[in-house]
C-alpha cells in the first residue's frame, strides 16, 4: 500500500475509533439516565410502554475507500438521525411516523451530503377481529419475499434517496414510502388489498435536503389490486395487478413455500410493457414491448443457525453485453444516469445476475452476529460483494462493514466509483 494510501487508512481507523469511544460514553450515560429516572414510584410498565412507542437510534461512521483503476483512496464519515414512532390510539386506531436524516461526506458529483427522508407518516385502522384494514399516508408498502431483487414490489421505484450501505435488505427497509390509501379484508385463507396512490405532483424527483420528493413518489395515479392466499400450512402466495396511468398495467405473482423444515422457497414474476433501461437512459424513441423480471431463490438453515439463501434474478429490460458497450460508448455520464436511476428503483441493471446472502445470528459469540452476499452479473461476470460484523449491547452496536467490486473496466460493477470499502460504525439506541 502507498504511503499516502497508509495514512489515510490509518486516518480513518483513528476516527473511528474515537467515534465508537463516543458511542460507547453515550450509550453508558443512556444507560444511567434510564436507571434514575426509574422512580419507586413511577410504575415499571407505564415506563416501558412509552419506550416501545418511540425509538431513537443515533449513527456515526467513518469509512477508508480505495477507488478503481487506482486513481487513489479517500477517508469519509456520516451521522445520521433515525426515528421511529408508533402510538395506538382506542377503537382500533393508529398513529405512524418514521423518519431518517442522513449527512455524509464525501458524496457523489451532484449529489448533496445532507438528505431528510421522511419514510412513513400515516393514519391506520382496523376492526376488532383484524381482519379489515384502513390506512392513509406515506407508507413504506412492500411486496415480494426475494432478498437482492423484487420485481413484484411495485412501489420502490424512485423510493431510494440516500443509499448508505450496499445490502439490499436494508436499502429496503429504509426507503421512502408513497402516499397512498389502503384498505384491506381477510378472510380464513384468502385476503384483499386495494391500493391507491395519486398523483400529487407533475414535477420530477427532487435532491433538495428537506423535501417530501413527490416527484420521486407520487408523480402519476396507480391503483394495485393484490389478492393473496394460503392454500396450505407450508405454501402462501399473492397475485397482483397494477394499473399505471403513464406506463399501463402490470401482472405479477409472488410465492413462498416450506420445502422441509430447513429449506424454503421463494419466486416472483412480473410482466409488463418496457422500452429498456437502456432506451431509457439515452432518451432513445424505441416500440415498447413485452418484457418478464422473475427471481427464484432457495433459503438453507443449518444446524448452527446458519441461513444461506442462493438467488437468480432475470430481469428482461435490462442491459445484455451489447447494451453494456453501447452504454460506455456514451461515455460517463451516461453511465451515472443509469446507475442512478437503478439505485434509486432498486431495479436489477443486467438482464440476469444471481446471489448468494448469508446471516449468522450468535456467530462466535452471543452478541456477535453476521452478515453478507455476493452478487454477480452474468452478462459480463463482474461482482460486488460485502459482509458485515455487528456485535451488540444493550443500548450500543458496534460494526465494521467491508466492500469490494470488480476491479475489470467497462464491467457493471467494474464502473462503480471505488473497488474497496471499509467501514466503521457505532449505534446508539435512545
Amino acid at each position: 500500500m502507498p504511503n499516502d494510501t497508509m495514512t489515510i487508512a490509518k486516518t480513518a481507523v483513528r476516527r473511528a475509533a474515537l467515534i465508537l469511544m463516543a458511542g460507547m460514553a453515550i450509550a453508558a450515560q443512556a444507560a444511567d439516565d434510564d436507571a434514575l429516572d426509574l422512580k419507586a414510584d413511577d410504575p415499571p410498565q407505564a415506563a416501558a410502554s412509552t419506550a416501545a412507542d418511540l425509538r431513537l437510534m443515533l449513527e456515526v461512521a467513518a469509512q477508508f475507500a480505495e477507488r478503481q483503476a487506482g486513481l487513489g483512496s479517500e477517508d469519509g464519515r456520516r451521522v445520521s438521525l433515525d426515528l421511529r414512532w408508533t402510538r395506538k390510539l382506542s377503537d382500533g386506531w393508529r398513529l405512524g411516523l418514521s423518519d431518517r436524516l442522513d449527512d455524509q461526506h464525501p458524496v457523489l458529483a451532484g449529489r448533496r451530503s445532507t438528505r431528510n427522508s421522511l419514510r412513513e407518516a400515516y393514519a391506520g385502522w382496523q376492526d376488532a377481529g383484524g381482519r379489515r384494514t384502513l390506512d392513509a399516508g406515506r407508507i413504506n408498502l412492500r411486496h415480494g419475499p426475494a432478498y437482492g431483487y423484487n420485481p413484484t414490489d411495485y412501489f420502490r421505484s424512485g423510493a431510494t434517496r440516500s443509499v448508505i450501505t450496499a445490502d439490499p435488505v436494508a436499502i429496503r427497509e429504509n426507503r421512502v414510502g408513497t402516499f397512498m390509501l389502503r384498505g384491506t379484508q381477510q378472510w380464513d385463507a384468502v385476503g384483499v388489498a386495494v391500493t391507491w396512490a395519486p398523483r400529487l405532483t407533475r414535477n420530477g424527483p427532487s435532491d433538495e435536503a428537506l423535501t417530501l420528493d413527490l416527484g420521486s413518489t407520487n408523480a402519476h395515479n396507480r391503483v394495485l389490486l393484490s389478492v393473496n392466499g394460503r392454500p396450505s400450512q407450508r405454501w402462501s402466495g399473492e397475485a397482483l395487478v397494477l394499473h399505471d396511468g403513464d406506463t399501463g398495467t402490470r401482472l405479477g405473482a409472488n410465492l413462498t413455500g416450506l420445502l422441509t423444515d430447513a429449506a424454503v422457497l421463494h419466486a416472483e414474476w412480473s410482466t409488463l410493457r418496457s422500452a429498456g433501461l437502456l432506451a431509457q437512459t439515452l432518451g432513445t424513441a424505441v416500440p415498447r414491448r413485452r418484457e418478464h423480471q422473475a427471481s427464484l431463490g432457495m433459503t438453507w438453515t443449518l444446524p448452527g443457525g446458519l441461513a444461506v439463501t442462493a438467488e437468480a434474478e432475470y430481469n428482461g429490460a435490462g442491459l445484455n453485453r451489447a447494451g453494456w458497450q453501447t452504454l460506455y460508448q456514451q461515455g460517463p455520464a451516461a453511465i451515472g444516469q443509469l446507475f442512478s436511476s437503478t439505485q434509486g428503483d432498486q431495479e436489477l441493471a443486467s438482464r440476469r445476475a444471481w446471489l448468494l446472502y448469508a446471516t449468522q445470528k450468535s456467530a462466535f459469540f452471543k452478541q456477535l452476529d453476521l452478515t453478507g452476499f455476493i452478487r454477480q452479473s452474468v452478462v459480463d461476470h463482474s461482482y460486488l460483494a460485502w459482509a458485515e460484523l455487528r456485535y451488540h449491547w444493550p443500548r450500543f452496536d458496534a460494526a465494521l462493514q467491508w466492500q469490494a467490486s470488480s476491479h475489470r473496466m467497462l464491467t457493471e460493477y467494474g464502473a462503480l466509483p471505488y473497488r474497496q470499502v471499509i467501514q466503521l460504525l457505532g449505534n446508539v439506541y435512545f
